[in-house]
């Protein structure tokens, strides 16, 4: 517990020093005191459809990193018999990964449909040009920082009221050793982890799906 609070204290201090690459070059040279974390908007930003977020929402709830990560979750807490309501079996594994998609189902949900409300976008936007240091600390800002209707960056407001809100809330139907408190904080720290960890694999996936599978057209391809 106290590893994963320092843990997730450096990882909340990245993402705010992150955040200072996201101001405006020009902004910041007419103005280099200036701690502003807008942005000018890329000409070919385009703020997503009703159906630009939904689609999220559930890539997000069943997609590949998504459903790797109820695996983990879901493997831990049957090793270490969390919730202790849960059998350390198969039946038990099934429950707590269940429990958790159900929270991560009604986190997205909320983001999406509170991000439309309020005009913020959900998506992860990578910097694949970029150093791996940059790209890294990247990740990391915007597990807290979304991008406006306008393309500028903004904290991620939907966000935190989404994980915040539904990890309490989720104490209604959780067990008994895991509605608590201090339980439903932990998770909320687990869900921006997660969040980054999500950040990652969209940031440098496609750089090793390129390389390794495109390698491996190019053996074929050999005589």
């Amino acid at each position: 517990m106290r590893i994963f609070g320092i843990f997730f204290i450096v990882l909340t201090a990245a993402g705010l020093a992150g955040a200072q690459d996201l101001v405006d070059p020009a902004t910041a040279s007419s103005s280099s005191s200036s701690r502003s974390i807008s942005s000018t908007a890329s000409p070919a930003y385009t703020s997503p459809t009703s159906a630009d977020r939904w689609n999220w929402a559930i890539q997000s709830t069943i997609g590949p990193a998504s459903l790797a990560g109820g695996v983990v979750s879901a493997a831990w807490g049957t090793e270490f018999h969390r919730p202790s309501e849960y059998d350390t079996n198969w039946d038990g594994f099934g429950q707590r990964y269940g429990l958790r998609l159900t929270g991560i189902a009604a986190s997205n949900a909320v983001e999406a449909g509170l991000g439309a409300a309020w005009g913020e976008d959900p998506r992860y936007f990578r910097e694949p040009d970029r150093a791996f240091g940059h790209r890294l600390l990247h990740a990391a800002t915007m597990t807290f920082f979304a991008k406006d209707r306008n393309g500028n960056y903004m904290p991620a407001y939907a966000r935190y009221t989404a994980i915040a809100g539904t990890n309490y809330l989720s104490n209604a139907w959780r067990p008994d050793s895991d509605a608590t408190g201090q339980r439903a904080t932990l998770r909320v720290g687990l869900g921006f982890l997660g969040r980054f960890s999500g950040n990652v694999w969209d940031e440098f996936w496609p750089d090793v799906k390129h390389r390794v599978f495109h390698r491996g057209r190019q053996d074929d391809a050999q005589p």
